[in-house]
């Protein structure tokens, strides 16, 4: 049967709505969460920096691999069934990873739990806009941004919080308690999509996407720690990459069935949503993965202080989507989008200015900022994105959308990190040939007695001072780069359909 939310009772849907964000909160913190708790597990396993960085690798390459295969599962064998699987899976396997006794378990049950929670955005994103009718998909679209985007950012405070005073397997754990709800409430509430029994899987097309896509992430993980093409690996891989990519767009357009329905590609608003999913993907996890090690290495912060000064980030978030979800029906949506990308754009230039000295307050105020400029993007982008997409096509839309997101992420991400680690040298390397003993502000009776080059120790602090200096500046670059991005986004919102077309 297919679904039909105008007929559904007020109960039913307020309880689908809270089981599928259980279900997207639990997927989505796990994307942060147990990144600060990464040198604890080094330590009680006993590996180093290269090896205990797969615990976070797996899962993302798994989760990259199989997020396309949910739109196909989802029509052979019905949208509930894969939706509960899922929770099962992605439960079970957190419950192994957090029982791990070595780091070759833990790298195979992370990787399990990144197929089984590959799925559990884009359907539960597909369930909502079909639980909720037209006019409220805005308020939908709320609802379901709050877990997506208030995870990754309460990710690294609460696993700080865990870490600290439980220990790391407290990361994975604290999703039993949050599957075991979500699965009863999904399946207690949430209606069976119809199944399609006589739709094909292109095996072809999935393994050229998925050799592709596993490549990349591969490449954008550890691109930075073998010195890009320097490497063999990284050549390797991108040759892999690029190849397969090209085979799978061959075989799109040329077989009879292929993987993605090519009905998808004729929606422009999916089209430029995609686009502008990517850019937000790189932007937003971009700035997430620069702001703890800013505060921890640069200003010397303590992990849970970090977190605490990022939370409130998540609070600004919050208040934007329960805002946005009132304004969307009254405000065209490119006026909204335009309004968070500025907000967001502001907030990084503030960013680009800061230095050492910077005020706890102006970390918290900008951190409140550019989340509510998040949240006035993410809401009206994830509406128009499905306005005008055939219901039929919503899970595996979904899907892309999804898809295209964590790819934008590993993208920004991998793109800062080089960016900040390339800067610094070429900082440190131009602040050092300021440093010689010619210059009268260098001679040391005019330097503090602590950076006395003419004593080992004294060289040791100057140094010392000189990379923060220069790895200051290369995080203020960082956020100026982020900010032109945000930028280079506004004018694909001129592309967007604001009113559905009517045959």
């Amino acid at each position: 049967m297919t679904l039909h939310p105008e007929s559904e009772p007020a109960i039913n849907r307020g309880l689908i709505t809270v089981s599928i964000m259980l279900a997207t909160v639990m997927q989505a913190l796990d994307t942060t969460i147990a990144n600060v708790a990464l040198p604890s597990m080094q330590g009680g396993m006993s590996a180093t920096q290269d090896q205990i960085s797969w615990v976070l690798t797996s899962y993302i390459v798994a989760a990259a691999i199989f997020t396309p295969l949910t739109g196909v599962l989802s029509s052979r064998f019905g949208r509930k069934r894969l939706f509960l699987l899922s929770v099962v899976g992605f439960t079970l396997a957190s419950m192994l990873c957090g029982a791990s006794g070595s780091l070759t378990e833990i790298v195979l049950f992370r990787l399990l739990q990144g197929i089984f929670g590959a799925g559990l955005v884009p359907l539960s994103q597909a369930v909502l806009l079909d639980t909720y009718p037209t006019e409220k998909h805005g308020t939908a679209m709320a609802i379901w941004g709050l877990g997506v985007m208030v995870g990754p950012i309460l990710g690294p405070s609460l696993g700080g919080y865990l870490t600290e005073y439980y220990n790391w397997r407290w990361v994975f754990y604290i999703n039993l308690p949050i599957g075991l709800l979500a699965f009863m409430g999904i399946f207690a509430a949430v209606p069976e999509s119809s199944r399609n029994s006589a739709h094909k899987f292109d095996t072809l097309g999935f393994l050229l996407l998925g050799i592709s896509i596993g490549a990349l992430q591969l490449l954008l993980d550890r691109g930075q720690s073998l010195d890009w093409w320097q490497s063999r690996e990284i050549i390797t891989e991108s040759v892999i990459t690029g190849l397969f990519f090209y085979l799978f767009l061959v075989h799109t357009f040329t077989a009879d069935k292929p993987f993605f329905e090519p009905a998808l590609f004729k929606d422009r608003n999916l089209v430029v949503g995609l686009v502008l999913i990517f850019l937000v993907g790189m932007t937003l996890y971009a700035t997430l993965a620069l702001l703890p090690p800013f505060m921890q290495q640069i200003m010397g912060f303590p992990v849970l202080t970090t977190g605490y000064i990022l939370a409130p980030r998540g609070m600004g978030t919050m208040v934007a989507m329960v805002i946005v979800g009132r304004l969307i029906r009254k405000v065209d949506i490119r006026l909204l989008l335009l309004t968070g990308f500025g907000l967001t754009a502001a907030a990084l230039g503030v960013m680009s200015t800061f230095n050492q000295e910077v005020s706890i307050a102006a970390l918290l105020w900008t951190g409140i900022v550019q989340g509510f400029g998040f949240g006035f993007v993410f809401v009206p982008l994830s509406t128009v994105t499905f306005s005008t997409l055939q219901q039929h096509l919503r899970t595996e839309g979904t899907a892309m959308y999804s898809l295209v997101r964590n790819i934008g992420s590993s993208i920004g991400i991998s793109v800062v990190v080089t960016l900040l680690a390339r800067n610094t040298q070429i900082n440190h390397a131009s602040m050092s040939e300021l440093l010689h003993p010619f210059r009268d502000t260098m001679q040391p009776e005019a330097l503090p007695q602590l950076w006395n080059w003419t004593t080992l120790t004294g060289k040791i602090a100057l140094n010392s001072e000189v990379t923060v200096q220069a790895a200051t500046i290369s995080y203020l670059n960082d956020f100026a780069f982020i900010m032109w991005l945000t930028l280079a986004s506004i004018p694909f919102l001129m592309l967007l359909q604001t009113k559905p077309q009517r045959a």
